[in-house]
């Protein structure tokens, strides 16, 4: 490399202590479900992973470590402060504008663990319509990170147990193992299910969990360090601890919201972070690698780009909601003030596909007001009947489905490209 050159940041390493290597032995549990040879090769010694403490880890960063992780943590700052900005303190649009990020965080962190589920699929299971499984799973996913948000303030065990509570109460077959510890072993990748040797990971043993856990939490409650840098490292040991039997990746990355709000990096709104991870998510997947052989660099920096990206992605959709609500208000022009169609109006960002339910259960609404609401919102073109049912029926702002679709469609293309 040439004197005036700089090296690339993916290449600066930040040394930390690595995972290290538990020896153990695995007997099949069920050995009648399987043949003879995989029983035979399913039979023997193992190594499982034993995270290192990082309550008191001492990152020694490069100036151009500090320069990248810094400057991306003043782009999610910026984006926080974007949207206030937009909509302003008082703006009745904010509150739902928080909500409709965080759900389109949800949906990315979802799709990262192969789960997808549209703007309309995920509106829909809202007000408890359409019949799409993976919607159900990924409103499960909205509900940690609404917990994250809420328990931000202090993170300890039990808020990440209350995290993956929400997360997983709702997904069939997994509702007994909601909020609560593994108390088996678990790994990831391998041919089949008869035992640990030859997986990708081997987590730690389920007794080493609760330590762990502790140390993790001692090190996120931090505040000598870079903030970004920390909610990284969190992230990734969160993960090689790999402390539930399900859900481990969208909790870690609730756990990240959490933080990010902890912190003060968004203190008004959600940053949609995992869009940013989603757009190279092999990367992603080479970083928590990295990370256990005793490199935080790649980490670090891979969340340092996609906060870039989503403070930037995040803008473009900030502002394209934003021009439906005002889109909206002009269509309104000439209702009177009183009317509850301006009330309702800006919860169509958080809440795009609404029935009269959802005007009743979350408004207050009587049956005949939601029915006058509709009819004007119908009348003036905001709203659409989509369902072509003659009872129960649901209404839709195609303007904000779209934009929504949109900033999906945004970050499909962008992972293409990379």
């Amino acid at each position: 490399m040439a004197s005036d050159e700089l090296p690339d940041v993916a290449s600066l390493r930040i040394a930390i202590p690595p995972t290290t290597a538990e020896p153990r032995e695995w007997r099949p549990r069920n050995p009648a479900g399987f043949s003879n040879a995989e029983v035979r090769r399913q039979t023997g010694p193992y190594v499982s992973a034993q995270t290192a403490s990082i309550a008191e880890w001492s990152p020694r960063l490069s100036g151009i470590d500090t320069a990248d992780i810094e400057e991306a943590a003043l782009a999610l700052a910026d984006f926080d402060r974007y949207a206030l900005i937009r909509l302003g303190a008082e703006h009745p649009a904010l509150g739902p504008m928080s909500a409709i990020l965080l759900r389109t965080e949800s949906a990315s962190s979802s799709q990262i663990e192969q789960l997808t589920a549209s703007a309309r699929q995920l509106a829909l299971a809202e007000i408890d319509e359409g019949d799409r499984a993976n919607a159900a799973t990924v409103i499960g996913n909205v509900r940690a990170m609404e917990a994250a948000i809420t328990l931000s303030e202090h993170l300890d065990a039990d808020s990440i147990l209350a995290m993956h509570r929400e997360l997983l109460r709702r997904q069939v077959g997994l509702e007994d193992q909601a909020g609560a510890f593994r108390t088996e072993l678990v790994w990831i990748g391998g041919r089949d299910n008869a035992g640990p040797r030859g997986a990708d990971y081997i987590a730690p043993q389920p007794e080493r969990i609760p330590a762990a856990i502790d140390d993790l939490v001692a090190f996120a409650g931090r505040v000598d360090l870079p903030a970004l840098l920390q909610i990284a490292v969190a992230h990734a040991q969160f993960e090689s601890i790999h402390p539930f039997v399900d859900g481990n990746g969208r909790t870690g990355r609730a756990l990240a919201q959490a933080m990010l709000r902890n912190k003060g990096l968004a203190t008004h709104t959600t940053v949609p972070l995992s869009a940013g991870l989603l757009v190279d998510v092999s990367r992603y997947f080479e970083a928590l690698r990295a990370f256990r052989d005793g490199d935080a660099g790649p980490i670090a920096h891979s969340f340092a780009d996609a906060s870039r990206y989503a403070a930037s992605s995040g803008r473009a959709l900030v502002d394209a909601l934003a021009d439906q609500l005002e889109a909206s208000r002009q269509k309104l022009a000439g209702i009177r003030s009183v009317s509850k169609a301006w009330a309702l109006l800006p919860r169509l960002i958080a809440q795009p596909i609404i029935n009269s339910r959802y005007l009743t259960r979350e408004l207050g609404f009587n049956d005949v007001t939601a029915k006058r609401t509709i009819e004007t919102l119908v009348e003036r073109g905001v709203l659409v009947e989509r369902s072509g049912r003659a009872r129960n029926r649901v209404w839709q702002h195609t303007g904000i489905l779209d934009a929504l679709d949109d900033y999906a469609a945004e970050i499909r293309r962008s992972a293409r490209h990379r």
